[in-house]
């Protein structure tokens, strides 16, 4: 049965244990995070010693991202360490998200290392090794083989074009349609070409075990192309013992066709602009990346926004305005995070980055307070209850009608906490867990902060510690309202079996008591 309860502002029971909790909370950084949009950083030479990465942290960063495309498990794993090591020190949980490289297509080595390419000029595809400047060899090696007359052939990021004119047994003679200069080792896409290349590549195979067992929180697919896919890479990361989320990354025409399936199946998405801006028209990329953003929205799934999104920081202090634009534009239109790439991986100013990054976000988000609460629809691709589905909605309506300052939810899996961001209510949401993992997902979410340590099966000590919590870090003094969200295990005694039920059925109206001791 749902309640809805509130609490008397007269002093109850020994605060003894809560004062020793908060003994625990020693910590330089704020708990509720400046910008409600989260912030992903790639880490990389710029960025990976322990000093380095306590400094992103405390400068915004709520996801570090390791791409295997650029590092052994062996290397990655240094990266780990330190993650964890650094979020222990500062008693902030982080996520670590290991993106896999997926089947991405590389040129051989060139003649001379690169090749500026005229329009009209001829150049082959063939098997096995070159002998002559014009031919090129790839990564793929069955690529000739899975090529047909009139396809395009995008390199060196869509920047040089060439068509299809003859495929032979052991070589295809395409002709350049937009010059440029390609390099060795450089990336091949292939638009609207179905190929028969798995999703999942042995080395991608080996990686997801390996993330598995190092226990990170996410796992990213690269070139996703159907929901299969993601249930594949769902169950080798399951096998391995983990519950880390799958994170499907959006980047080929067949993944658009099918894109409500694969945003079903996934446990979020990243719009990927580098390789999708060259598979299909860029000129479409907007309108995609919006469409995107909408389909989660509606699965209540988070999605990342990445690439090229402060590209310009990689060298200068300062983003261009188009990026400031982009960024902004992205936030408007849902992204529940933004990613940087190579401006944290191998930028000159990473620290410098994520607190522009921040910057943006909050001057974007403050136009977006007093907009309504977003519509929870009846049915759900999140696994939450209806019943659950239903407090969470209530919920927020009660804390932006009584001006709570917080809103505090205990969840074991996480799902009520996503439920609660997907409504984008700006009240601050404070997550709480016994799970460390349910925790460091947590940090993906909009809007929410998760918390350690905080009593998260007993109603009358989570009141007591919120109360503490919420005045000694200057977010709540005497008489403000504070929004608790649980299940009906917050008040059964040690016998109920509502514990189990993952239900959330209570919704706690509780009025601060006095000033931090």
């Amino acid at each position: 049965m749902t309640s809805v309860l509130t609490t008397p502002t007269s002093d109850t029971g020994n605060f003894s244990r809560i004062e020793a909790l908060m003994d625990e909370y020693q910590s330089p950084l704020d708990y509720v995070q400046t910008a409600r949009t989260k912030i992903v950083a790639t880490v990389g030479p710029s960025c990976g010693e322990p000093d380095q990465l306590a400094q992103l942290l405390r400068s915004g960063v709520n996801v570090f991202r390791l791409n295997m495309a650029h590092g052994s498990p062996e290397d990655q794993q240094i990266y780990v360490d330190r993650i964890r090591q650094v979020s222990d020190e500062l008693n902030a949980p982080v996520g670590i998200l290991v993106d896999l490289a997926g089947p991405k297509f590389r040129l051989g080595v060139l003649d001379g290392d690169f090749i500026t390419c005229a329009r009209g000029d001829e150049f082959f595809f063939v098997k096995g090794e070159s002998n002559a400047p014009n031919e090129l060899v790839a990564s793929y090696e069955p690529l000739v083989n899975e090529l047909s007359v009139g396809d395009l052939v995008m390199l060196a990021d869509g920047t040089v074009s060439m068509q299809v004119e003859e495929v032979r047994s052991d070589r295809a003679r395409m002709r350049v349609v937009q010059r440029g200069t390609i390099r060795s080792k450089q990336g091949i896409n292939l638009p609207g070409i179905r190929l028969s290349v798995p999703a999942i590549s042995v080395d991608d195979h080996k990686h997801a075990i390996w993330a598995a067992k190092a226990g990170v929180d996410f796992v990213s697919l690269s070139f996703v192309r159907s929901p299969d896919e993601v249930r594949t890479l769902k169950d080798i990361v399951r096998s391995s013992g983990s519950a880390a989320n799958v994170i499907a990354k959006i980047e080929k025409r067949e993944a658009l066709d099918r894109l409500d399936e694969i945003v079903d199946e996934a446990d979020g998405i990243m719009v990927a602009r580098g390789d999708l801006g060259v598979e299909i028209d860029v000129a479409q990329m907007p309108l995609e990346q919006k469409r995107i953003i909408r389909v989660c929205q509606k699965f209540h799934k988070p999605v990342i926004i990445a690439t090229q999104m402060l590209d310009s920081m990689h060298e200068s202090l300062r983003p261009t305005r188009a990026e400031v634009t982009d960024v902004a534009n992205a936030i408007l239109d849902g992204a529940d995070a933004c990613m940087l790439s190579g401006e944290t991986a191998i930028g000159k100013h990473p620290q410098e980055a994520v607190e522009m990054m921040n910057r943006i976000a909050l001057a974007t988000e403050k136009s977006m307070i007093g907009q309504p609460l977003r519509a929870i629809g009846k049915k759900r691709a999140d696994g939450l209850h209806e019943v659950t589905s239903a407090v969470v909605h209530g919920a927020g309506a009660m804390a932006q009608v009584l001006e709570a300052k917080l809103v505090v939810v205990a969840s074991h899996s996480g799902r009520t906490a996503l439920g609660l961001s997907q409504q984008r209510s700006f009240v601050p949401t404070i997550g709480i867990s016994t799970e460390e993992t349910t925790l460091r997902q947590m940090s993906l979410y909009w809007g929410v902060t998760p918390l350690r340590n905080a009593p998260a099966s007993d109603v009358e000590q989570l009141i007591k510690f919120t109360d503490r919590w919420a005045c000694q870090n200057g977010l709540a003094t005497r008489g403000d309202r504070i929004v608790i969200v649980g299940g009906s295990h917050l008040t059964a005694g040690p016998n109920d079996t509502q514990m189990a039920s993952g239900i959330h059925d209570i919704v706690i109206v509780h009025e601060v008591e006095g000033k931090a001791g």
